[in-house]
């Protein structure tokens, strides 16, 4: 099992061991927190489609995008995606 290390720094961690971590960290975020599941598919729909999207990430904020998406209170941001 694989452990999070809450003082590494990205470059200290393994690109296998960080995404592993990022996918544990989606996986458990609490429920009330979260946007419907049809809310997430259609903001990482949108971040699909978008020019800016390079591995995951958001060329505009520097995010991951599932993350945010994933997130009540964020939103896109490039005006009205969603």
């Amino acid at each position: 099992m694989s452990m999070i290390c809450r003082k590494c720094l990205l470059a200290e961690l393994g690109e296998d061991e960080y995404f592993i971590s990022l996918r544990r960290y989606i996986a458990d975020y609490p429920a009330e927190k979260r946007v419907p599941d049809d809310e997430y598919s259609r903001r990482l729909a949108a971040c699909k489609a978008c020019e800016r999207l390079t591995n995951g990430m958001c060329a505009l904020c520097g995010c991951y995008v599932e993350l945010r998406a994933l997130k009540i209170n964020e939103h896109c941001p490039e005006n009205n995606k969603w």
